[in-house]
């Protein structure tokens, strides 16, 4: 019988889960055995996980689990070093050499365990089968308009939270636009196609900011890309990876340019594809926004974990998603389980896989 352990997510700001109490009936009823460990945190209260059948366990007890027990969870591990020997299910982003997740592979081949990492889910064809992408699109281009309202106050982007759902978010924010008493701010999308990048069009959208939308045939040319140098906000929705051209470069720091706020909702700055090279780490929930120069000011917002700010809608979207596959966990050693496994396989010979959407 297949166990699937969710785990509680130890991460600070992460209040979202993959699965939910419907989900949770419905692979019982398919004759998985389920644990969901406790969580004061996560968007669902534990309750109603128990409610669908679930075996309640303590937060953190993932460590004790049976040994094939499959441990699925969405953002990182604590940093503790310590081996790890279950199979994992989680966004490991360790495939594409940057420092951490090389520590979490270590950990991996200590341990005889496996990653199954969300970001290479995938059908016959190589499509994403579960995202967060359009979420962390929506959250990242309403953290960007965050940061040039700062700007217009002469003040950096403060502190964010999640919010109880959209409809608080998009209040809040417009009211904040319209004190400023300025015009909307124009917009570059690049990815505008696809689930980041229809977020992130989605919300500035709604805030009344005209966008440019590009996609690959507009940046098929390689760069220079002048154009997004004329937007006062760029939001780039596509993800480091091989053959992804530079769309801001180090100069880009220099007088002379409207732009004043990069979204990174990618954000990927240790990768060597990063297409974006102004800066060199990711922002927090604390501090959103890194002013990389003064004079004209130009911030840079890169969080990674954005669908949180939502977590009602981007859990609820992605675990409507990912339900079907979790459903064919019995068969784990085929489909997109089979080919996850093999790219975590390869890891193990220092083979680099291009990224997915970040979750």
């Amino acid at each position: 019988m297949t166990h699937l352990w969710v785990r509680a997510e130890s991460r600070p700001n992460e209040d979202r889960t993959g699965i939910t109490p419907e989900g949770v009936a419905q692979l019982i009823a398919q004759g998985m055995r389920v644990t969901v460990e406790e969580s004061t945190r996560r968007i669902i209260p534990t309750d109603a996980y128990a409610r669908a059948g679930a075996t309640i366990a303590p937060e953190g007890s993932w460590h004790a689990a049976p040994d094939d027990a499959i441990v699925f969870g969405l953002k990182e591990l604590p940093e503790d070093g310590s081996p790890l020997c279950h199979r994992h299910i989680m966004f490991g982003h360790a495939f594409k050499g940057q420092p951490a997740g090389q520590v979490l592979l270590d950990r991996f081949r200590a341990g005889g365990g496996a990653l199954y990492d969300l970001e290479y889910l995938t059908d016959d064809d190589g499509r994403r089968l579960a995202a967060f992408g359009y979420w962390a699109g929506y959250a990242g281009a309403a953290v960007a308009l965050k940061c040039w309202i700062a700007q217009r106050r002469g003040t950096i982007c403060g502190p964010v939270g999640a919010y109880p759902d959209k409809d608080h978010l998009l209040q809040e924010l417009r009211a904040q636009l319209d004190a400023t008493q300025a015009a909307r701010p124009s917009a570059i999308v690049i990815g505008a196609k696809g689930r980041v990048g229809s977020g992130a069009c989605d919300l500035l959208a709604e805030m009344g900011v005209g966008v440019t939308a590009w996609d690959m045939a507009e940046t098929a040319s390689g760069g220079p890309f002048p154009q997004i140098m004329m937007h006062q906000i760029f939001v780039n929705a596509i993800l480091a990876q091989p053959g992804v051209p530079v769309f801001v470069p180090e100069s880009a720091k220099g007088p002379g340019r409207e732009l004043r706020v990069i979204g990174d909702v990618a954000c990927d700055p240790t990768s060597d594809f990063s297409p974006i090279k102004v800066y060199d780490r990711t922002t927090t929930w604390d501090r959103p926004a890194l002013r990389v120069a003064e004079e004209p000011p130009l911030d840079v917002m890169a969080i990674d974990n954005l669908p949180s700010m939502l977590p009602r809608e981007s859990s609820q979207d992605y675990a409507a998603q990912l339900l079907p596959v979790l459903a064919q966990l019995d068969d784990i050693g085929t489909g997109p389980w089979g080919r996850a496994r093999a790219i975590f396989d390869r890891h193990r010979d220092g083979h680099m896989v291009a990224g997915q959407e970040r979750g």
